[in-house]
């Protein structure tokens, strides 16, 4: 028995206290991973072959190895805290160094709209086009819009409606006109949508369907009208103006529901230029497309009006999805997207460096950080936006360890002062 033993056994039980102290004091901080103090056992050299009855000089700490196994996962109430559920780490930069990798998803919006974390550094990923589209293929800083996304006039309207073929020819007006907008008689159903004009201003778009005729052998024929803001739609007044006429074929065995016909051209495409009363709006010309309506001996039903076109928006929210895409909300109902956070991963995770910040870097022994990837592709987790992934640090397993680590501790002083004891006997010999 030497010194060296006990106090190399000291040593290392004084590192081992250290790691889990240190694993303690992170029990608390987001993204955190638990370390472990690694030993291995010591021997001299033999000069001359090898013994097989060596007695070990001690221990030494031959690691610190970090766990990476997941953390528990929280909500928050923070939409831009964002939590990885599976392999991968956050790429962040402060734009001059190597890029830094973290699981602590903390991030926050500068000044500038830079999406940053605590210690300022920029979360990295694919940018968005003005379109909303995904630019993929260059990582940079993701920079979340500061303004407003711009009104777009309506081009295309899409109707789809049943219209009862059970219903009868309504009776004119008494004035003599076609049809009277004031007096539901004289039309057999209506249905409204909202467009928009170049500068964003919104026009209630009403389409009329009167009855003109049935015929078993041709069709039944439908005359179409449409009011803007109440007032004719072509004509921007009070006169109505007929804008087309459907004809439904009659079914056949082997085409039961066949498409309207237009009077005016195809259905899928019936031009509609609509013009402003005085300096209401602007003119709007759109395509309507009526060809998925429907005559069936049903009760007249919209299923579906979607038309294009916006009103201007201002930014209200930011969202994020599983797989990063980063979608802007606008006050205008629309979404766009604007960017798409990535993802990176290491083969050797635990050859990472810690360099404090919740952040590592990539070393010799973890290897260059392989290409970055879309959340929830190949090892990559999936994203949970508002939630944050808490420490893996188990702190029931990190007390038993500080207790036993202690006693390891009192055993090592223990051989120190047995030693002692002993040389102590041999000095007193006579």
């Amino acid at each position: 028995m030497s010194f060296q033993q006990g106090l190399s056994g000291l040593n290392a039980s004084s590192q081992s206290l250290e790691v889990i102290g240190n694993n303690i004091a992170n029990a608390s901080t987001y993204g955190a991973k638990t370390a472990r103090a690694e030993f291995s056992d010591v021997y001299a050299a033999a000069l001359n072959g090898t013994g097989t009855s060596n007695i070990g000089i001690g221990v030494s700490v031959s690691t610190v190895a970090q766990q990476f196994s997941q953390g528990s996962i929280t909500t928050t109430s923070n939409p831009m805290d964002l939590a990885i559920n599976g392999g991968g780490f956050f790429q962040v930069s402060n734009g001059d160094s190597p890029p830094q990798y973290s699981r602590n998803g903390q991030f926050k919006v500068d000044a500038n709209g830079y999406i940053v974390n605590n210690t300022q550094q920029q979360l990295m990923g694919y940018a968005a086009d003005s379109s909303g589209v995904i630019q993929q293929g260059k990582v940079v800083a993701l920079q979340l819009p500061t303004g407003g996304i711009p009104a777009q006039a309506t081009t295309t309207l899409a109707l789809e409606m049943n219209l009862d073929s059970r219903s009868t020819v309504p009776t004119p007006p008494a004035s003599g006109a076609a049809i009277d907008y004031a007096d539901p008689t004289t039309y057999t159903n209506a249905t409204s949508t909202t467009v928009y004009d170049a500068k964003g201003n919104a026009v209630a778009l009403t389409y009329y369907f009167q009855k003109a005729s049935t015929n078993t052998t041709t069709g039944d024929t439908w005359n179409v009208y449409a009011t803007a803001n109440g007032l004719d739609a072509t004509t921007g007044t009070s006169t109505p103006t007929l804008l087309t006429t459907l004809t439904f074929p009659p079914p056949t065995a082997t085409n039961p529901s066949p498409p309207p016909t237009s009077s005016v051209g195809s259905a899928s495409a019936l031009p509609v230029t609509i013009t402003s009363p005085s300096s209401a709006f602007l003119p709007i010309t759109l395509t309507a497309d009526l060809s998925k309506a429907t005559e069936f001996a049903s009760a007249f039903a919209v299923t579906s009006a979607v038309p294009d076109g916006n009103a201007s928006g201002a930014l209200s929210s930011v969202s994020i999805g599983s797989d990063g895409t980063i979608q802007a909300n606008y006050s205008n109902g629309k979404q766009l997207s604007c960017g798409q956070v990535l993802l990176s991963n290491f083969r050797n995770p635990q050859g990472l460096q810690p360099v404090g910040n919740n952040d590592w870097a990539a070393t010799q022994a973890s290897g260059a950080a392989l290409p970055p990837g879309t959340p929830g592709t190949g090892s990559l987790g999936l994203l949970q936006s508002g939630a944050l992934e808490e420490s893996n640090v188990d702190l029931t397993s990190e007390l038993v360890n500080m207790i036993t680590a202690q006693r390891v501790y009192q055993a090592n002083a223990q051989t120190i002062k047995t030693q002692d004891q002993v040389l102590q006997t041999l000095v007193s010999l006579r």
